[in-house]
């Protein structure tokens, strides 16, 4: 199948076959995102779909896991996912689980006998774009929930046994609200207790209306060392006061720097690591 636009997944997702059911994002509205606006969401015919899992099996591809792609796949009818899923079954026999972005709306929207039909199909991990736990920065960058909202959302999924993952971002709240952004983020992800956290460090293309904003002086950008600095707090706060494993795993893509464990065990060696870092950056500030 010819992939359209930009692949995009979890790096955990690495080792899963992706499968493309939909084009784009149907919500396609956060302020921060180039990913998918060039694109028209569209869902993916079923023969289309199949047709690619045929080819992939006549390659003698046997996946165990699939990742469903594009944008928030778990937003299309639970009864579409369920016949992608049956289809998939027959043509990969030892996929154990199914996994796939989604947003906290598209939780909600479903029933939890949905939630729980989908689980008992085989879906696992989803992943949810949280980015902060402020919530007049949510409405800023235009996410489609609350932070309310969101708790409400995590509970149904776990109650369905559905695996809950956070991204976060790094930098989103602005200049000067990096420990207001770490405090409350630590907070949230605390009582909410993600699998996974993938902490990506704001990076604003031209062309979205967050680039615009910062043109019109309506959002100043964190800086680097800001945005290490809300890392470093937020691990910190995280090491002491959760208690189960979340696998962190943090980018700052403009430096090419990554910190990655898991919390609290890796906390310590995760902190120093940060604070080589920040010491480096600090240090070429005072030097320029």
């Amino acid at each position: 199948m010819k992939y359209e636009g930009q692949i995009c997944r979890p790096p955990m997702e690495r080792g899963s076959y992706m499968l493309p059911i939909m084009v784009g994002c149907s919500y396609n509205a956060c302020t921060f995102c180039d990913l998918f606006k060039h694109l028209e969401w569209r869902i993916l015919p079923f023969e289309q779909v199949e047709n690619e899992c045929k080819r992939v099996a006549s390659l003698h591809g046997n996946p165990t896991s699939i990742f469903f792609g594009d944008g928030n796949a778990f937003a299309l009818e639970t009864e579409y996912l369920l016949r992608i899923i049956d289809m998939t079954k027959k043509y990969f026999p030892n996929v154990a689980q199914y996994n796939m972005d989604a947003t906290v709306t598209s939780i909600v929207k479903k029933s939890e006998a949905e939630l729980k039909a989908l689980y008992k199909a085989g879906v696992r991990n989803l992943y949810l774009g949280i980015e902060t736990a402020l919530d007049d920065v949510l409405r800023f960058i235009k996410k489609d929930h609350t932070v309310l909202e969101a708790h409400t959302a995590i509970d149904a999924l776990r109650n369905a046994g559905l695996i809950y993952n956070a991204h976060i971002m790094l930098g989103i709240a602005g200049a000067k609200r990096s420990k207001e952004n770490a405090e409350c983020l630590a907070q949230f992800l605390a009582s909410t207790k993600p699998h996974r956290l993938i902490n990506f460090s704001l990076f604003i293309p031209k062309g979205v209306p967050l680039y615009t904003d910062v043109q019109n002086g309506l959002f100043v950008p964190a800086t680097e060392l800001e945005k290490l600095e809300e890392d470093r707090m937020l691990v910190r706060l995280l090491g002491e006061t959760v208690h189960e494993e979340i696998l962190y795993d943090s980018f700052h893509d403009l430096i090419q720097y990554r910190v990655r464990g898991t919390i609290p065990k890796d906390t310590s060696k995760m902190l120093k690591s940060l604070d080589e870092k920040i010491s480096t950056i600090q240090c070429v500030k005072s030097q320029n």
